[in-house]
């Protein structure tokens, strides 16, 4: 079964000053939003296969839309992130089984490579609720100047029987960085890790 999606929003914001000083390039980043119905919501449902596949599809059509909206090639992509928001008549599970089982491979498809696990957040809320969405380096967790979030919500969503799910990409770090820590340049993308 394919997501029944009633809504999608993709922002990007662009940094090019902060605390006075110019940031070049601009540090972008994007995220891309589905409102899906919950076709698990209000009922206990012990196999989840079928919110499962949902992630999968999400995955890449979520990143693909990232990506395109920060006009990048997939390989120019520096971090991702991904998190969701159950209405209040489904359960955090669901949102587990969207983010986590198989939305990653489509979602590392799209923005090349992906060697490091997708950060993740998720919660249950009403209409208008807020997420920050985690960042961490697509092929690196130790990439301090990747660290970061972006929020995301849509104002008429999750309705009670609906889930928000979000990816977030970047072509950039923290504006600015200066924590130290592995450099980009220094990335070996082998373990995930460095």
């Amino acid at each position: 079964m394919s997501a029944r999606i009633r809504k999608l929003v993709v922002q990007v914001d662009e940094t090019r000053i902060e605390m006075g000083r110019a940031v070049e390039p601009p540090v972008r980043r994007a995220v891309a939003i589905a409102v899906i119905e919950n076709p698990c919501a209000g009922r206990y449902v012990e196999n989840l296969d079928e919110l499962i596949a949902i992630g999968e599809e999400l995955g890449g059509l979520l990143g693909e839309k990232c990506v395109k909206a920060l006009g990048i090639e997939p390989g120019q992509a520096h971090s991702y992130g991904k998190a969701a928001i159950v209405g209040e008549a489904g359960e955090l599970e669901h949102a587990a089984a969207i983010l986590h089982p198989k939305l990653g491979a489509p979602l590392r498809k799209a923005v090349e490579k992906g060697a490091a696990l997708v950060p993740s957040a998720k919660k249950r809320g009403g209409m208008g609720t807020a997420i920050d969405v985690p960042l961490g380096h697509k092929d690196a967790a130790y990439v301090r100047s990747h660290f970061d979030a972006i929020e995301a919500r849509v104002g008429d969503a999750p309705r009670a029987s609906e889930i928000v799910v979000a990816v977030a990409v970047t072509d950039g770090g923290r504006p600015l960085a200066r924590v130290g820590g592995l450099q980009v340049s220094e990335i070996q993308g082998a373990d995930g890790l460095r």
